[in-house]
């Protein structure tokens, strides 16, 4: 009888292990306030034991609008948003980080908002609050508008221990206000400052034309300083479902998430 009710016992703990930890994996909404009184949201997802902590930056205007966990007014698709599950599924706390509450419009956050000193300080409000939940690494990983904020906060944080660049700008829109003073994008930012490890990510046949796989390049010679500088470009993928320079494309590795997400995870963990 004794060792029935042991064996039923431990059937029942074998029963309730993805559940604990299917629980550990749900995602909150958390706002923190910055040094500059705006209000920084972003999704948290907190694995019960983290190896590491990534905060995400999506493109565009970046303007999640997070209502809840799971609710955004844009940027569902984008690739670090769709995929952010799979981040935590390699054991990182997960922070996708929504625009401050002061760039909340549809214009969202442009270039040089991205680059500024007042950006800087909501990335390391993100930052100190990851810290508090967990001692773990904190790495910054952005995707093409995004690669703008990863590389600010890498430049400007003193707490930072990574970055990574995906599908990065490299190639001044003839529109933006930066055309003159940024002429490559996030390669003409101060990357000589950066002395964390950088991974550099792009699709092979990315067709947008502001961020070419053959201009990485300019990043690598820009990274003067960084302790260790990969260079990751990846094939393959699904059909385009968007435009070159939106998410269901090359541009945002369409079709190979779980792949670019596993390289992002292996450059993490063995740095």
């Amino acid at each position: 009888m004794l060792c029935c009710i042991r064996r039923c016992a431990i059937a029942v703990l074998l029963l309730l292990l993805p559940l604990a930890s299917a629980r550990a994996q749900e995602a909150s909404l958390v706002s923190v306030q910055t040094p500059r009184g705006a209000k920084q949201a972003f999704i948290l997802i907190k694995p019960q034991k983290p190896v590491a902590a990534v905060i995400l930056f999506a493109g565009g205007h970046g303007a999640l609008r997070l209502t809840s966990a799971s609710s955004m007014g844009w940027g569902a698709q984008n690739f670090v948003v769709r995929t952010r599950d799979k981040f935590a599924r390699q054991g990182f706390m997960v922070a996708v980080a929504d625009a401050p509450s002061d760039y909340q419009s549809a214009r969202g956050m442009n270039a040089i908002f991205r680059m500024s000193s007042g950006h800087t300080n909501d990335i390391g409000a993100i930052v100190s609050y990851l810290k508090k939940q967990a001692n773990v690494p904190v790495w910054l990983v952005g995707t093409s508008m995004g690669t703008f904020s990863a590389a600010n906060g890498g430049i400007g944080l003193k707490n930072i221990d990574g970055i990574v660049l995906t599908s990065t700008i490299t190639r001044a829109d003839p529109n933006w206000s930066i055309r003159q003073s940024h002429p490559h994008g996030v390669a003409s930012m101060r990357l000589s400052a950066l002395t964390v490890p950088t991974l550099i990510l792009s699709h092979r046949n990315d067709g947008c034309a502001i961020t070419p796989a053959s201009d990485t390049p300019k990043l690598t010679r820009a990274l003067t300083k960084s302790r260790k500088v990969d260079v990751v470009l990846l094939d393959g993928g699904n059909a385009p479902k968007s435009e070159p320079c939106q998410a269901l494309a090359q541009h945002g590795f369409y079709g190979i998430e779980d792949q670019a997400v596993a390289r992002i995870a292996q450059f993490i963990k063995s740095n």
